[in-house]
Order: C-alpha cells, then structure tokens, then sequence
C-alpha cells in the first residue's frame, strides 16, 4: 500500500482564494455565454465578437430553421385539423342528408290520358304527415283532400302540376290523401313519398 501524506492547513486554499475562484470562474462562464453561446444558439450578440468570429450568423440561421420548423408544424396541425373538420362536416352533413331522405312509405304509377288514381293516408284528427310528389313525362291535374265521419275538407287543388311537397294535417279523423287525373295526351308518371302520423294507407 502507498501512504500518501495529508496536505497542511498552510498548503490548503484560504477562503478568499476560494471566493476569488469562485469569481473567477463565474465571470468566464459569463463571457463564454456573451460572446460564444449567445451568439452561436442563438444570433444575440451583445459585443460584437460573435460577429467577428462568425458565430452571430450561425445563430441566426439556427433561429431561422428552428423558426421554420415550428411555423411548418403549426401549419401541419392546421391542415390536420382543417381536413378533420372537413370530414367530420361531411359526414355529419351526409347522415343529415339520409335522414331527411327517409321516408316511410312510397308509391309510383303511371296514369294514361285521361286516367285517374287515388291513395289515402288514414289519420286521427290533429295527425300530421309530410308529402313529397313528383309528376314526370307531363302533368296531372289533383285534388288533396279529405274524408271521414260524415266530414268533409279540400287542402289544395292543382292543375298542370308536375310536382308538390308539404304537410298534410288532419282537419278530422279519416283517409286523408289525392286524387289525380290525367289531362295530358300522353302518359304520365306520378311518385309520391309520405312520413308521419298515419296508420295504414289505402289505394
């Protein structure tokens, strides 16, 4: 083994050698920060020496890229959420869409020159029920009325009509629904989709 001998208290430093170092040290790690570290990270230069030495313009290319790079993954997001947003109003647009296209019941026909039709929806009185009809090849001539219980009511007449849509509500309880005639010379086709309080329909 080797015997190492213990330094004196007269070899050991004072504390004010140990203060000055400390000083020391603090005061270089001071400039190095001013004049290298600053300007090299960051293009701050606060001396001109960063700029001397050429690390001023490394700095500033470095904020630059660090610049782009953030305003580049900003942007990424905002794509991401403009397209999700995109989507989400597509979808929620396209089940809004089927929704509105469901309908519980419907009939197609086609009347001959001067042929007619009727279809009824049975409902309670104060029941209501919305209608689409669309007349295609001409035109029809129609009478949307109602029946039942010794009652009697007209909703609206057409003439010439290649299409309606709107709401039928029961004025009394009965078969509420058209009668068309053809008018025109040649066929026509006649689609009539109905939704809402009604219990059965009758042809």
């Amino acid at each position: 083994m080797f015997n190492t001998e213990r330094p004196s208290l007269e070899e050991l430093p004072s504390s004010a050698q140990l203060i000055r170092s400390t000083v020391i040290a603090g005061a270089s790690a001071a400039v190095i920060l001013v004049t290298v570290v600053l300007p090299a990270e960051y293009g701050i230069d606060l001396t001109g020496v960063g700029r001397v030495l050429g690390l001023q313009e490394m700095g500033e290319i470095k904020t630059q890229l660090a610049d782009k790079a953030e305003s580049d993954r900003q942007l990424e997001n905002q794509d991401q959420s403009s397209l999700l947003n995109d989507v989400l109003g597509l979808f929620v647009g396209s089940v809004y869409a089927q929704e509105a296209e469901v309908w519980q019941d419907e009939t197609s026909f086609t009347l001959t020159p001067g042929e007619s039709a009727e279809w009824k929806l049975v409902m309670e009185e104060g029941a209501a029920a919305e209608y689409r009809m669309v007349v295609t090849g001409g035109r029809v001539n129609f009478d949307l009325h109602g029946h039942g219980g010794g009652n009697s009511i007209t909703y609206e007449k057409g003439r010439g009509s290649t299409g309606a849509e709107g709401t039928i509500e029961a004025a009394f309880a009965g078969e509420h629904g058209w009668f068309w005639r053809n008018r025109d010379s040649d066929d026509v086709s006649v689609m009539v989709q109905v939704r809402g309080d009604y219990s059965e329909i009758v042809e």
